[in-house]
């Protein structure tokens, strides 16, 4: 059965994210989004463990769903276009901050195990080494090396992934305070990482320049902190549905039943480039190698972006595919294409009314950005959203890079469109 599982997500206990996010919430954004499977994020928060041991009840082997009751009322308020069923595995993200090498690393990892058992035993041990309840993304003194010890001692079916890889500042990749290789961060028990998370400033071919990631499937996630960005990112699988059903492929780089990921356009991503915020000044790597790092407008040091690091990293030239490599898509989510085809911001109510009438007529969003055939949107009045998601899917567009957190733009629609296609209908 093929389904897209977000493996990446957050709740209203972590901070800067939406006081929103919750199972309920989660299970109909997962609907109106397409998704089938949904991590449910920060199980090391105490709360947030306990209202997941609450909403949500055993479905298939390692899996959750939201209790009967809850969903009945959630799916009342779904278009019909849209329903199905959403399933939960349990996941969180850990901030490890400590030092190695005389340096001090701050790599972000995400943790899965296979049941509330594991995820109470793992936390136990966790709450002894820092602070569980001030974050759902809890921020602790402890080397990624022996997190993943403890991880794998939770149960021998819980499972480590360095999260966003390339990230600046918290990832293993990291150009502020990661490594240049996997072994360097996770020691003698490297040969237990079997999967990287990319992150939204990278794509799997900007990976498939480095040969020592070859053994290991790349998997691409929404990192959400409000529910409607759910599914930005996200994997494609054709498996059983259940906790096994979702790792064996990526332990084995099984490509029957993974079949890759959704992307972002990578320059969309807040730190695809170099850059300075503050000054408003992005720079692609050969031109901050020439400027030693600093910025061109206050000479201060720049932000290295994924771009930079992969390039300092590379050890083959853009275009190699490994062969056991799958494939991939580059998306831009509905409301960012609405928001282009109206000329208006993408949290407008013109948007937001767009939206939900597309919905309703056309079923779940990744279903439309992935499948819809144009000629049946063109027929019924949309020719702009059209034209758009058809450039998205040939990958023609004109982007600006996102830098130093800065979200980059992926423009699919230019001023001569609005004179030669006709308007959406009201």
């Amino acid at each position: 059965m093929e389904f897209l599982a977000d493996l990446h997500i957050h709740s209203r206990y972590s901070r800067a994210c939406s006081a929103s996010l919750c199972p309920e919430e989660l299970h109909r954004w997962g609907l109106l989004k397409g998704l089938r499977v949904l991590a449910t994020g920060d199980f090391t928060h105490p709360a947030w463990l306990a209202e997941l041991e609450e909403k949500l009840t055993p479905a298939e082997e390692g899996l959750l769903r939201l209790k009967p009751e809850l969903a009945a009322a959630v799916d009342a308020r779904i278009p019909a276009s849209c329903r199905g069923q959403v399933r939960f595995l349990l996941g969180t993200e850990i901030s490890c901050i400590y030092k190695r090498g005389g340096k001090v690393r701050k790599v972000h990892n995400l943790v899965y195990v296979p049941s509330f058992a594991a995820a109470r035993k793992l936390r136990a041990r966790l709450e002894k080494i820092g602070n569980l309840r001030s974050d759902g993304r809890p921020i602790l003194g402890l080397d990624s090396r022996d997190l993943l010890e403890l991880v794998l001692d939770s149960d021998p079916r819980s499972y480590l992934v360095p999260a966003h890889a390339w990230t600046p500042h918290f990832a293993v990749f990291g150009s502020a305070s990661g490594f240049d290789a996997l072994e360097d961060c996770f020691g003698d028990l490297t040969q237990h990482i079997f999967s990287l998370e990319t992150g939204l400033s990278s794509d799997p071919e900007m990976n498939w320049r480095l040969s020592a990631l070859d053994d290991l499937s790349l998997i691409s996630n929404s990192d959400a902190h409000s529910p409607e960005k759910l599914g930005r990112e996200a994997n494609i699988f054709d498996t059983e549905l259940s906790y096994d059903g979702i790792f064996e492929p990526l332990k084995k780089k099984d490509l029957s039943r993974f079949f890759g990921t959704l992307e972002f356009f990578p320059e969309q991503g807040k730190y695809h480039v170099d850059g300075h915020r503050n000054c408003q000044v992005r720079m692609d790597p050969a031109e901050t190698l020439r400027r030693k790092g600093l910025c061109t407008s206050c000479g201060k040091p720049v932000t290295v972006g994924v771009l930079h690091r992969v390039e300092k990293l590379a050890d083959r030239p853009l275009g190699n595919r490994p062969a056991s490599a799958p494939g991939f898509e580059k998306l831009v989510p509905l409301k960012d294409i609405l928001s282009q085809a109206l000329q208006v911001g993408p949290s407008s109510k013109k948007v937001a009314a767009l939206y939900t009438r597309m919905l309703e007529r056309f079923g779940p969003e990744l279903d439309i950005l992935r499948k819809l055939d144009m000629k049946v949107l063109e027929s019924e009045g949309y020719a702009l959203p059209a034209l758009a998601i058809g450039r998205m899917r040939a990958g023609r567009a004109s982007m600006a890079p996102g830098y130093d957190g800065e979200f980059g733009t992926v423009s699919l629609l230019s001023e001569p469109d609005f004179a030669d296609t006709k308007r959406i209908p009201a």
